[in-house]
């Protein structure tokens, strides 16, 4: 059974790790086990699903050539698609098998989440979600605390993009693999958390463990644009008010200097380019 985890774990690595993706299985159970029924992933507790999450270099490494091709849709958020794009290169990878794919921001008619994706990080052993139950006698009293994922090398430079599910895969025997604590003590998570909840504009709280990776100055840039007006930061086309006469081409046809009324940024922003070498390797 271990080695049927291992073999479709490498699939879906072969598939997603060189566009700077990460992937972790775990069982539909060690999810349901942390959550209220109205949250459960309706599926044995036996199956195997993987959690995808981004690393800095996917930036460069998926996003930038994905804006380059021709699968750029409008009306959609960029990111959104191009992850959405290499996870349906998963399903492609494995046609044998049923598979769902649900990508971090889904949800249900009713606007609960489809899959609390933090949670899903931490029972996978990615990340640890570190909750304001994680600090003893906390002090806030009654402001509402949100939790957030620390990555043992990236810190919180990194982000859950979704969950692959292959019901029909049961691994009973998959040993429960815990995230590492690398936010031990009191001081420091009371600190990341305040980091998180008021001051995350300013990056900080991402470096509650000194990552080996960072966003660059220009994910940075890209991620703090509110995604209204991303397409134009990205030197794309706004959509037209009528969907229909929109086209990837035509929104393809802006990437040309001569057609942008900044030709250097557009330049700089579509130019793939190799991550640091001081990357670390997915």
């Amino acid at each position: 059974m271990e080695s049927q985890v291992t073999e479709l774990k490498k699939k879906i690595e072969d598939t997603l790790c060189p566009f700077g993706f990460e992937v972790y299985p775990f069982q539909v159970a060690w999810y349901n086990a942390l959550l209220p029924p109205a949250f459960h992933l309706p599926l044995p507790g036996p199956t195997l699903a993987f959690l995808v999450l981004s690393t800095p270099a996917m930036f460069d490494q998926a996003f930038k050539p994905f804006l380059q091709s021709c699968h750029l849709q409008p009306l959609t958020d960029p990111v959104d698609q191009c992850v959405a794009y290499h996870l349906g290169r998963v399903r492609e990878s494995l046609p044998e098998l049923q598979m769902e794919v649900i990508a971090d921001y889904e949800v249900h008619p009713n606007r609960r989440p489809k899959i609390l994706a933090q949670t899903a990080a931490h029972v996978a052993g990615a990340a640890y979600y570190y909750q304001r139950q994680d600090v003893e006698a906390d002090p806030w009293g009654t402001q509402h605390i949100s939790g957030v994922c620390i990555h043992p090398r990236f810190g919180g430079w990194f982000a859950i993009r979704g969950v692959v599910l292959l019901p029909g895969v049961e691994v009973p025997d998959l040993p429960p693999t815990k995230p590492l604590d690398c936010v031990p003590a009191r001081a420091d998570r009371i600190a990341l958390l305040e980091g998180f909840n008021f001051h995350w504009r300013d990056w900080a709280y991402r470096d509650a463990v000194t990552p080996q990776e960072r966003y660059s100055e220009e994910q940075k840039t890209y991620f703090s644009t509110p995604p209204a007006q991303r397409l134009a930061l990205l030197g794309l086309a706004q959509p037209s008010e009528k969907p229909s006469s929109s086209s990837p081409e035509l929104l393809l046809n802006t990437l040309l200097p001569n057609k942008s009324q900044n030709p250097s940024r557009t330049r700089g922003w579509l130019s793939p380019r190799a991550s640091p070498s001081t990357s670390p390797g997915p």
